[in-house]
């Protein structure tokens, strides 16, 4: 198949790439850079079955497209961390909504399937517990995250009407925190945080008494269950992450011994309308995709603490 990636030089965007190409298909990359970086899809400028873009998908795409076919659009355009979507807030929701209308145009205009990566933040700070796709959330519509939590729904909301409508074939992924290599340090969130201040030896800043949960999923996990996703009929909602809870006070401490670091641990206030408890109910993806996450975070975290020290490395 040939298919159309928005986001592609993003942190997920780009091991997405990596696994379309290994299973054959061509693929056509979009990103304007916003927080994506062309690093991230060097070791594919040889490839070619692969052809980059830049291009702000919230923008026409008349000339952009290479000529040919396509048989699938991607929409992972988005800023996602909390650092990126609150500096950049109307960039975000309009990727949410004109980029996904755009994106939904160029597969009904191909025939092309459509997959659009939703969050968990569609869920906001949830009075459900675990996490199901049948939950429709606890979401401040005007909070300083709502740029990212309503572009999301209304992305999703966008995708329905299309398959509804236009008899589009769509997919919905609703994704958990995720992490691995190609991670931004500077990002914000808490993954490369932790890891950037462990290695440094600096204090790891935890929010609020850090008891608040989140669940982990290794990217190569994540890309799986996207891969499935896109070749099945499922056409509502499906969540894709790793069920194991932990506090975010045992996970400073698991980064802590996993890094052999001396730093201590410091606590700063609670953001607004940070959820307190965050885990995916994946019984559907089991169901319908025969998926589960497989990557241990003690094997996971060993290959991203290894990127991150490569990061870290002074050039010689």
């Amino acid at each position: 198949m040939r298919i159309i990636v928005s986001g592609a030089a993003g942190f997920i965007g780009s091991h997405m790439c990596d696994r379309l190409l290994l299973e054959g298909h061509s693929v056509v990359a979009f990103d304007n850079l916003l927080t994506g970086s062309l690093n991230n899809l060097e070791h594919l400028s040889s490839v070619s079955a692969f052809e980059f873009v830049e291009h702000d998908v919230n923008l026409p795409l008349d000339g952009k497209l290479p000529g040919g076919a396509v048989d699938a659009v991607l929409h992972m355009a988005s800023a996602a961390s909390p650092k990126d979507y609150m500096a950049h807030p109307i960039e975000t929701l309009d990727v949410g909504s004109i980029g996904t209308r755009n994106m939904l145009e160029l597969a009904k205009a191909h025939g092309a399937r459509f997959l659009v990566t939703s969050t968990s933040e569609c869920y906001g700070d949830p009075l459900v517990h675990p996490q199901v796709e049948t939950y429709w959330g606890n979401v401040n519509p005007v909070g300083p995250r709502s740029c990212y939590d309503e572009s999301k729904r209304f992305a999703e909301a966008l995708t329905m009407a299309f398959h509804r409508t236009c008899n589009l074939r769509t997919n919905i992924a609703r994704i958990f925190n995720t992490y691995g290599p190609r991670m931004k340090l500077n990002d914000g969130r808490v993954v490369p945080a932790f890891l950037d201040q462990a290695l440094r030896g600096e204090p790891m800043t935890v929010f609020g008494d850090g008891s608040q949960t989140r669940c982990f999923c290794y990217v190569s996990d994540l890309v799986d269950g996207l891969y499935r996703l896109m070749q099945s009929a499922e056409r509502y909602p499906v969540t894709l992450g790793n069920p194991h809870e932990m506090t975010i006070l045992e996970f400073a401490e698991h980064i802590r011994r996993q890094t052999r670091s001396k730093s201590h641990i410091i606590h700063e206030p609670l953001p607004q309308d940070d959820p307190k408890q965050r885990k995916p109910d994946i019984g559907k993806a089991r169901r319908i995709l025969g998926w589960e996450p497989r990557v241990s975070l003690e094997d996971g975290l060993r290959q991203t603490i290894e990127y991150f020290r490569a990061l870290q490395a002074p050039a010689s």
